[in-house]
């Protein structure tokens, strides 16, 4: 569910999204997992609501920074709060360069 709601707010912003890893040829990418799930909230010893901590990597050859701020509007719309946010070295084996985006969730 939570893999589902990332890729089809994600798929919105025109750039290839995958689920882990990324083996296509575009330039600018997405991809995306979930770092942590965990109980939330309880009632009768049944789980009602769970927490999901997700890592969005933008990769990129040249400047992300606008994509990055969709990537957060996109998100954010549908409840997700943004936790922190990296700009990672330039990886010189890939030409890449990273960011990296946590948020968590709720449902």
């Amino acid at each position: 569910m939570i893999n589902s709601l990332v890729m089809t707010k994600l798929k919105l912003l025109g750039v290839p999204v995958s689920f882990r890893t990324y083996s296509g040829k575009a330039s600018t990418y997405i991809t995306f997992f979930c770092y942590n799930e965990q109980g939330e909230d309880w009632a009768e010893n049944s789980e009602i609501a769970t927490g999901y901590s997700i890592q969005v990597d933008i990769w990129s050859k040249g400047d992300y920074s606008d994509l990055a701020v969709q990537v957060r509007i996109a998100l954010e719309t549908v409840g997700f709060k943004r936790t922190t946010a990296q700009d990672l070295p330039y990886e010189p084996d890939t030409a890449l360069f990273h960011k990296a985006l946590r948020f968590s969730y709720i449902s």
